[in-house]
């Protein structure tokens, strides 16, 4: 199969102790990556099971817990995975009070997730959701025909080689991605310098034209 224009969906992971200063930082690197997947959409109903797992870690494991993150694609769903060391400790969908402060958990991951729920192993359990990404194919593009002619170029220039991240390999992947798309802009500047036009100009209307067709799209919805 011809993957030049296919966004590569390689399933990542990383460990952390689970405490609640932890959460935000999971959060921003969740919508990082969902970002370089073209997932936008489905990326705040993932950072907020993101974020209720890992406080259901906390709440009823402990805080402190060596926990793992991890997500993958499934299909076309996309599936986050908790994993802590507690195989006793079973995640359950409750009926929370109104007014309390606590036990929404996982009745929030059931209201927000296609589907969810625990595979016990010896020495840990994994909870785990699934978002339905509206995709065509695991590694099918979102965002349409321009995303798609992006990809294939990034594809060209191929992912930048950048020192990993400590403690981070999703986030390393990202800044890579990143500096891959920076140096694909930079070119094209030079481009535009050696053929006498105006930089300036074109990144403006460039600009233009994408704030266009967002508004028009609701990308940012």
């Amino acid at each position: 199969m011809d993957c030049t224009s296919c966004v590569p969906r390689k399933p990542w992971d990383i460990s952390f102790v689970a405490e609640p200063r932890e959460v935000a930082a999971l959060r921003r690197i969740m919508r990082l990556h969902l970002g370089l997947w073209g997932l936008h959409e489905v990326s705040e109903a993932a950072q907020l099971c993101v974020t209720e797992m890992v406080s259901n870690v906390i709440s009823h494991v402990g805080t402190g817990t060596p926990t793992t993150l991890a997500v993958s694609m499934n299909g076309t769903h996309l599936r986050i995975e908790v994993h802590d060391p507690d195989a006793r400790a079973l995640p359950t969908l409750i009926q929370a009070e109104a007014d309390s402060d606590s036990g929404r958990g996982m009745a929030i991951v059931d209201a927000t997730a296609d589907r969810w729920g625990v595979q016990l192993h010896a020495d840990r359990k994994v909870t785990w959701c699934e978002l339905s990404t509206g995709l065509n194919s695991p590694n099918g593009h979102s965002g349409g025909a321009r995303v798609a002619r992006a990809g294939a170029m990034l594809g060209f220039y191929g992912a930048a080689k950048l020192p990993p991240i400590p403690g981070s390999r999703a986030l390393s992947v990202a800044v890579a991605e990143e500096e891959a798309a920076i140096d694909v802009i930079a070119d094209l500047l030079h481009w535009l310098h050696v053929h006498g036009l105006d930089a300036d100009e074109a990144l403006d209307r460039a600009q233009m034209h994408f704030e266009a067709e967002v508004e028009l799209t609701g990308e940012d919805e």
